[in-house]
């Protein structure tokens, strides 16, 4: 039995009402993941202004085209990053405005916190 400390059951049915499903809780997590390091923040910084290249984005971050690639594979897998290919070169740019409005919120965050 379950020993109570105040009366929260209204508070307590409206946000079990509202609980999310767990699967989905896990695909948010995986998602902030991608957000956790360092250079994959680096490339979604610099895919907030333009689409580039992998050459491009190793060029301006300076580090390797092969780390590039890399997390340019775990921000695509997470449906951060999109990609097209024109001719022989492949451009990546930021899935959706949901992911520069989520950068620029943290952003802020950190800044302006």
């Amino acid at each position: 039995m379950i020993t109570r400390c105040c009366d929260y059951s209204k508070e307590f049915d409206k946000v079990k009402e509202s609980l999310i499903d767990d699967e989905i809780l896990y695909d948010v997590a995986e998602l902030f993941k991608a957000f956790a390091d360092t250079t994959r923040i680096k490339i979604i910084s610099a895919l907030k202004e333009e689409k580039l290249c992998v050459g491009a984005i190793s060029e301006l971050l300076n580090i390797s085209q092969s780390a590039i690639s890399h997390q340019l594979k775990v921000l695509k897998n997470a449906k951060i990053l999109k990609s097209k290919k024109v001719g022989k070169m492949v451009y990546y740019s930021l899935d959706d405005e949901h992911i520069k409005k989520i950068f620029d919120m943290g952003l802020e965050h950190i800044t302006k916190g």
